[in-house]
């Protein structure tokens, strides 16, 4: 085993006391509990972050106010704050490593894998920098009586409610802040309560970046008291939410009460098909990873393997032999290909669904139990014999867990894929092009892989049908979710 050492700084992190963020100040959470910061590697506490309460929720939707009405920001031109994002990411730069390790010290992933998504979130503040100055409105020409010079222009929205997940809490924060700073909103973001603490290093690093006293706010805590005074406050003029489609029915219904602007990216059960002339020397590893990478908690994880019969035998032991073969260790080992589930409760609501499909009549063809004797880890699990009347198909599990079936025709498989709450994701495996296209049109999902488990690009739209959310983050998409449109008439 190859241990990362830790950084100095990141030693100095967890030891400081964890304040929330208020107006370009930390203060201390105005609740006297603290919460413990679980490593889910070894299942020990590493430090502890403030329970915010709803004094601070006001307090730092006023703050957010003041900025976006009174402060620097108000006034600041599109090029200066291009320039301030891209301090922001200069300075997330030289912090990589300890961002890394951070994320990696709190919610499990690999090492590696952490290190890749700080480098997508930095991706994402130049990417939405680059928007920043090129944020226009238009001139029409109308049939109204009269001489009229008619035009339009793009406003921020305001005061914005950012409340991101664990399964990647750096690349959501970053992938919410970096439209929404572009914009010239100001923010209050809430962390998932098992997953702060890059949140919090990010805080400081763009107040030190130089970004205006209240333009940020963060708050820790939980979801059920910070998150849901921070949803349903009437100072909030939009709500920007990644998380499972049940929460994000909650934030849909406050932000109907309160008339909000509002965003979801929820959750998926995306189907990954698997034609009879699918290139199986690719389509076995890369459906492996793409189910069992980042411990399976990955919204558009390809979660529901159809296969064609004439080939599934090959393919579903391929995967189960690919799953067994994956380095499971904790995060700092270098070597790690598959660390924990991100908490206890995570790891037992896996467990239970594993469960559920073998009592169901599912065959768990490899893995379903848990791997060492400290931490969250599971063993990367494939369950074969399923069908679509069953819990472990029609629900999100977001864990290592395969659900596999076979089929004869295009036409079942579309069937059986469409059969769906979700339509965030789905993949197609073939090697004839129009079969590709046609089947790619016909799933009902917002993002289509063909011969590939996933895409994912700062500049193409991402969002899903039906109960996968509202909305398209990234791209163009992404930033109009930051920004108004006011229409004005000149009489000539």
């Amino acid at each position: 085993m190859s241990n990362v050492a830790i950084s100095p700084d990141v030693t100095s992190f967890l030891n400081a006391e964890k304040k929330v963020l208020i107006g370009g100040g930390w203060f201390a959470a105005s609740s006297d509990t603290m919460i413990d910061v679980i490593n889910p590697a070894d299942g020990q506490k590493i430090t502890a972050i403030g329970d915010s309460g709803v004094e601070d929720v006001d307090r730092a939707i006023r703050a957010a106010r003041t900025a976006f009405e009174d402060g620097p920001w108000a006034t600041m031109k599109p090029g200066e704050r291009a320039r301030l994002i891209n301090r922001i990411a200069d300075a997330m730069e030289a912090k990589a490593e300890v961002l890394a390790q951070l994320e990696t010290l709190d919610n499990g992933k690999p090492i590696n894998y952490a290190r890749g998504d700080v480098a997508a979130s930095i991706g994402a503040m130049r990417y939405y920098a680059g928007w920043a100055d090129k944020i226009t409105g238009s001139t029409h020409n109308v049939n109204m009586m009269g001489d009229f010079h008619t035009y339009t222009v793009k406003e921020p929205v305001g005061v914005v409610a950012l409340v991101v997940p664990w399964n990647y809490p750096l690349v959501m924060a970053a992938m919410k802040l970096g439209p929404a700073l572009a914009a010239g909103c100001t923010a209050v973001l809430k962390p998932a309560e098992d997953t702060s603490l890059t949140a919090l290093l990010l805080g400081q690093i763009m107040l030190d970046a130089g970004l205006p006293e209240g333009v940020l706010n963060i708050l820790t805590g939980y979801g059920h008291t910070v998150g849901s005074a921070l949803i349903n406050h009437p100072g909030i003029d939009k709500i920007a939410f990644t998380g499972s489609t049940a929460t994000g029915k909650i934030v849909a219904h406050a932000a109907a009460e309160g008339l909000k602007k509002v965003s979801l990216e929820l959750g998926g059960k995306s189907p990954n098909i698997l034609m009879p002339d699918a290139n199986l020397a690719a389509a076995i590893p890369a459906s492996a990873m793409g189910i069992f990478y980042n411990s399976g908690q990955t919204c558009t994880a390809p979660s529901r393997l159809y296969v064609h019969a004439d080939i599934a035998e090959e393919v579903i032991a391929g995967i189960a032999e690919f799953g067994r073969g994956l380095k499971i260790a904790p995060g700092l080992d270098e070597e790690s290909q598959l660390g924990p589930l991100v908490s206890s409760k995570q790891f037992e609501r896996v467990s239970a669904y594993i469960a559920a499909g073998e009592k169901e009549g599912a065959e768990i063809r490899s893995g379903g139990k848990q791997h060492g004797n400290s931490g969250y880890f599971l063993e990367p699990t494939v369950i074969a014999d399923t069908n679509n009347s069953m819990k472990v198909v029609k629900e999100e599990i977001f864990g290592p867990v395969l659900v596999t079936q076979t089929f004869s025709t295009e036409e079942e498989v579309l069937t059986l894929a469409n059969d769906s709450d979700y339509g965030l994701a789905g993949c197609i495996w073939t090697e004839q092009l129009s079969t590709a296209h046609r089947m790619a049109g016909k799933i009902k999902a917002g993002i289509i892989g063909i011969n590939t488990p996933m895409g994912a690009d700062w500049d193409v739209p991402l969002g899903g049908y039906k109960q996968s959310g509202i909305g398209r983050e990234n791209g163009r998409d992404g930033l109009e979710l930051y920004l108004q449109t006011k229409s004005v008439f000149v009489s000539l």
